[in-house]
Order: C-alpha cells, then structure tokens, then sequence
C-alpha cells in the first residue's frame, strides 16, 4: 500500500489485540487557491513570524508556550509533547457497542479506512468485522492521533472497516438556541400530503459520482474571462443573495402541485434549456 498510514497501532478487544493500520478515507476535494496580491505592485503578500521589539525570529527559536497568565507562559517543546503517556497512542480499545442510529450524524467528524497490520492480524480482524456487521452494532473507543485524543466509532465496510472520529460533546452547538423561535403549529394536513408525494416522486439511491463542485467550475470560468478582458473587472450577478422582508409570498399549495405535476423525466431538460437561455446574454455582451 502506497498510501502512508495516519495512525498505527491494536484494536483491543477484551482481552484480544488486533494489530491494524488506518488511513484517510478522503481526500481534498477541487478547489481554487487565491494568494493575497499587493495591488500597486502586483507582488504575493508575505507574512514572516515576528518577536515585538526583535523583528523576523527563526523558526528553530520557536516553541509552543501555554499562557498561564498574561505574558506568562509555560513551554514546551515537540518532543516533550509527543512523549506524553497515554495508552490510546498505540491501543484503541472498544470499550462500549451502540447502534448505528444511536449516534447523531452531527457528531461524525472524519472517516478512516482500517486494515490489518499483516497476515497474522487478518484472522482476528475479519472476526471483528462479521461480529459488527451481524450485531449491527459500532464499536466506541478513543485514540491518540497528531497531538489529539479522538472519540472514534468503528463499523464493518466491505471487506475491511471504516473508523471515523467523533466530536466530543462540547463541541456541539445545542440545537435547542437556534431553534426556539419555530413556532409549535402543526402543519396543514394537504400541503403536508403533497410534500410527502413530492418526496417520494423524487426518492431514489444517492450516488455521489453524479454532483461536482459547480462554484469551483464557474471560478474557473470567471479567470479564464478576466484573463481574456486583461484584468477588467466583472460583475456576473447583481442579484441579491436573499429576497427582502415583506416581498411577496409564493403560493405553496400551488407551487407543490406544479412540482409533482412537472415529473421527473421534464425537469432535467427543462433545467438545459433555461441554463442555455441564460448563457446567451453573457456571449452577447463578451
């Protein structure tokens, strides 16, 4: 595998040691990187780390420092970090099993794909793996992983098994300050009926190879024109982000209907054809 492991270590379970290695699950998605650029110069913006009073300090002088009160500081440096004891930096041990729906998504943070270390491990692993798939149950432990100690759930995935971390509990917003201010009211039994025909009319299995990253594309679309116009500047859209307070409210009963009634196989072509009816304005003005 050419892949470098993220975290190598044992599963422990009870008193069974499976020697596993993990590696990312995923992987940078496109993207486009701006640098910050002086204007009048047309010069990349740097930054240099400074010491008030000193100026530029080497890198080899700097050391992470704890604040324990103002301007004072206790430090430390990288080795003395990496050698703190914990049993979680080469032992995971699954010390509770829960069900898949037990957990909210919220608390998913990143998955990691877990395989046994060698040969030996093998046998061990793939008992583990059929016992979660035939329990239908998630193995919770913690792990010691680049300075952190993670809560981590672990479950069958094909032939092998998926770790991801978890966020601790004090890292969740709780929905209850954001959500207050929902009113109680039941909604309308008919518009409820036909969301839910709406729904089902476009259910169907997510496949993930079918979207891509649409404002990465139009970016792209954007520097290739500015490269063309030689810099001048270029607004596309003027249109505000959100409608203002107090415009009109559109007719939900109606627009439900018009949904279902379109269908599915008219709304893709539909979609083309007004994309291309946009687009013609844009080559007029270039």
């Amino acid at each position: 595998m050419a892949a470098r492991p993220s975290w190598r270590g044992q599963i422990k379970l009870a008193l069974v040691s499976i020697p596993v290695e993990i590696y990312p699950a995923t992987k940078a998605g496109r993207s486009i990187a701006f640098h910050q650029v002086h204007e009048p110069s047309g010069q990349r913006v740097r930054y240099e780390k400074v010491v008030p009073g000193i100026g530029p300090v080497d890198r080899d002088e700097i050391l992470k420092g704890y604040e324990v009160e103002k301007g004072e500081y206790v430090l430390l440096d990288p080795e003395e970090i990496e050698k703190v004891k914990l049993e979680s930096r080469k032992t995971l041990e699954l010390t509770q099993f829960v069900d898949l729906a037990e957990i909210d998504p919220i608390y998913y943070d990143k998955p990691y794909f877990v395989v046994p270390a060698d040969d030996l491990a093998e046998e061990a692993f793939v008992v583990l793996r059929e016992a979660l798939k035939k329990t239908k149950k998630v193995g919770i432990g913690q792990l010691a992983m680049r300075g952190q100690e993670y809560v981590i759930s672990l479950k069958a995935c094909g032939r092998g098994m998926v770790l991801e971390t978890l966020r601790y509990a004090d890292e969740v917003n709780k929905a209850s300050s954001y959500f207050r201010d929902i009113g109680d009211a039941k909604p309308d039994a008919d518009l409820l009926e036909l969301a839910e025909t709406l729904i089902e009319k476009k259910a169907s299995d997510f496949d993930a190879s079918e979207f891509h990253n649409r404002y990465v594309d139009a970016l792209k679309a954007l520097i290739a024109e500015k490269q063309k116009k030689k810099g001048k500047r270029i607004i596309q859209d003027n249109s505000p982000d959100a409608p203002a307070k107090g415009s009109n409210v559109v007719d939900l009963m109606a627009a439900l209907k018009k949904s279902i009634e379109s269908g599915k196989p008219t709304a893709k072509p539909a979609a083309k054809k007004a994309a291309a009816k946009k687009a013609a304005p844009s080559r007029k003005r270039a």
